[in-house]
């Protein structure tokens, strides 16, 4: 059961229900990044700062863990009855996290604005994949990934100008009329399902989906932070997620509505796409996260500003992410895209790990700048090739899974690369200290920030900018072999001519029949 049109949707009709698809998916990729800068004025005006970080993990576990769901629900129903339901929850999550009056109700509000949000992105994607030819689809999808990279990036920076203009609690509250607008375009304009045929829901497999994802975020995001990675808590959710995920293949393999059916797996263009979005996650995810670090410790901006540096990373992901999608709409083919993108990425991080405490500012504008190109021309182009090279009653759950494999890449990489700098960072001040001779005791990290270092005395200062850009170039250059397995994997993507109709015909058949393209 799907929203498939038997015929194309006229143009002005489309335009809008696209706007409204990208207002949501805008919305659920602001909140995922937006809550960082503001977290010091929460915890100031909330209190309860040992639960930090779960206000953020609360809304990437829910977002993450609810995406496959999100997508077999749509195939299996409909997707205007639940894409209408993810903006509902979202917006209701979001009303209800802007009026907390406790961190714990802050936390709860935001797992279920996170519940809304992963249906938001995966139903966008596969709604204009109901409504739009896959050799079409590329010039929507293009907009799809520029938006969700510009959100990574505008992100930090509108949380930083309404927190200091405003209060944090418009964070929230600045989602419902743009929530409330996208709900009525999508009521009046988007196509509704047709008749309703009964399907057997695989709860057995929404559970231990959700419980193997869930701990492996949890290890991952709290890992080495919250409690050591060598602590009983870590082992026991890493032992959890691992058992639990094997225990939902199992069940997957004998279910016949599976959430994410292992049949997916056998086709050659979600198997690899699935990897290669993990890869890019990992080392996307895992290296951004160390540019907002660079720019305020090092280079002493403040958070705001520290945003605006990242402007040149949404400018190429933007540009290339749009031209890469109207290039596949006018019959290039998608396969070099990923190709090429993986390999920018690379040079992209190697270049980054050559930033320290002297490097220009055109310098470092221009190596973020190549990193978010070849991020723009790999991200979306994936997920095109997929919904082209599977059976549309597949469509929500093939679009879900490779957003979902992005999202645990994306936190296996900040978690890996976050530990890595956390131990390399001690190695780095030792170094310092030895070098300049400096008898004092060194500034604690824990009370770094732009100001405060700028206050110490000119060796203390020096040892510890240094020992920053030393910890953050050594984590770019471990993410260079994770760029170089990006590209080997993109070599794997196998090229399916893109059809030119909503519906497979006989020459037009998914990927399992397909003749691959030389």
């Amino acid at each position: 059961m799907t929203d498939q049109l038997k015929a194309p949707m006229p143009k002005r009709e489309l335009y809008w229900v696209f706007g409204a698809l990208m207002l949501g998916m805008l919305l659920a990729a602001l909140d995922s990044t937006i809550v960082a800068t503001a977290l010091p004025t929460i915890v100031g005006d909330l209190h309860g700062a040992n639960h930090l970080s779960w206000v953020v993990v609360a809304y990437l576990l829910a977002t993450t863990v609810s995406t496959p769901l999100w997508g077999k629900l749509g195939d299996l129903h409909g997707r205007k009855m639940y894409f209408q339901a993810a903006i509902i929850i979202f917006l209701v999550g979001s009303m209800l996290c802007g009026s907390a009056h406790s961190m714990v109700e802050l936390i709860v509000f935001r797992a279920l604005q996170g519940l809304g949000g992963g249906g938001l992105m995966v139903g966008a994607q596969a709604v204009i994949a109901d409504l739009v030819a896959p050799r079409d689809r590329g010039r929507y999808a293009g907009f799809f990934g520029a938006t969700f990279g510009a959100a990574t990036v505008l992100g930090p920076l509108l949380g930083g100008v309404i927190v200091q203009y405003w209060s944090w609690r418009w964070i929230f509250f600045v989602n419902l009329p743009f929530g409330i607008l996208a709900l009525i375009v999508c009521a009046a304009k988007l196509p509704g399902a047709g008749a309703r045929v009964q399907h057997v829901i695989d709860y057995a497999g929404i559970i231990t989906l959700t419980i193997s994802a869930s701990a492996l975020i949890l290890f991952t995001s709290l890992g080495g932070t919250t409690f050591p990675w060598d602590s009983g808590q870590s082992i026991a959710l890493l032992v959890v997620g691992v058992v639990a995920g094997v225990l939902f293949f199992w069940i997957e393999r004998r279910s016949s509505e599976p959430v994410l059916a292992p049949h997916l797996f056998a086709n050659r263009v979600f198997s690899s796409a699935s990897a290669i979005s993990f890869v890019v996650g990992f080392a996307m995810f895992g290296a951004m996260t160390f540019l907002p670090l660079y720019f305020q410790l090092v280079r002493g901006v403040s958070p705001t500003m520290s945003g605006l540096r990242l402007l040149p990373m949404m400018f190429g992901l933007f540009a290339a992410s749009i031209i890469t999608g109207q290039l596949v709409s006018k019959g290039w083919r998608y396969r070099p895209f990923p190709i090429l993108g993986s390999a920018v990425m690379t040079v992209g991080l190697g270049l980054l790990g050559t930033l320290g405490v002297q490097t220009s500012e055109l310098a470092t504008d221009v190596y973020i700048l190549i990193l978010g190109v070849g991020l723009g021309l790999v991200m979306q182009v994936l997920v095109t090739a997929v919904q082209n090279a599977v059976d549309p009653s597949d469509l929500g759950a093939a679009t879900a899974g490779a957003n979902f494999f992005r999202s645990i890449g994306g936190s296996f990489g900040t978690a890996v690369f976050g530990s890595l700098y956390v131990n390399v960072l001690p190695h780095q001040l030792a170094a310092g200290v030895v070098r300049h001779s400096f008898t004092g005791r060194l500034l604690s990290p824990s009370l770094w920030n732009a100001a405060t270092l700028r206050r110490l005395p000119a060796t203390e200062l020096s040892i510890i900018l240094h020992a920053i850009a030393g910890s953050i170039q050594l984590v770019y250059r471990w993410a260079l072999p994770f760029g170089l397995l990006a590209v080997i994997l993109s070599l794997t993507l196998p090229e399916v001519k893109l059809r030119t109709s909503l519906h497979p015909v006989a020459h037009e058949v998914p990927m399992s029949n397909a003749e691959l393209l030389d």
